[in-house]
């Protein structure tokens, strides 16, 4: 296999790492320089669907949330995050890995997510330099 045909198989991988599916609409929520382009493409092409600025006011199936430690208080971001949520949604936490510049603790993404009323049920590897924390609302509260 030439690099270039697995640097394509992973760059259509990294969506569906997520659990991402066709047809499902996506929030990004902060964006910046040092978000992973390659991650956002992917999800693009899987979904079919632009994602969404932090500014729309649409119902989604999923938050996209790019987070670092310094961002501010994440409590607050995720229960933001949720107002937009469609029954059943879920946000993807994402967050710089170990050692990287604005590494955010487990145990700190773990109690703002269960304060927020969430629940974290998986992670993943979801770029180079980006871990992801899926969290979704008990379904109790859906």
């Amino acid at each position: 296999m030439s690099a270039t045909a697995g640097q394509a198989q992973g760059e259509r991988g990294l969506a569906e790492r997520l659990g991402l599916k066709p047809g499902q609409v996506v929030q990004e929520i902060g964006w910046d320089e040092d978000t992973d382009e390659e991650l956002r493409q992917s999800i693009e092409e899987l979904t079919g669907n632009e994602l969404l600025d932090e500014d729309a006011e649409d119902v989604v199936d999923v938050v996209l949330m790019w987070w670092r430690d310094g961002d501010g208080d994440l409590f607050d971001a995720l229960s933001d995050a949720m107002t937009a949520l469609a029954d059943g949604g879920q946000i993807w936490l994402l967050t710089p890995k170990v050692g990287r510049d604005g590494h955010v603790e487990p145990s700190d993404i773990g109690e703002d997510a269960a304060t927020a009323g969430l629940s974290q049920t998986s992670s993943v590897s979801a770029a180079r330099d980006w871990s992801g924390t899926r969290l979704v609302a008990p379904k109790g509260r859906r």
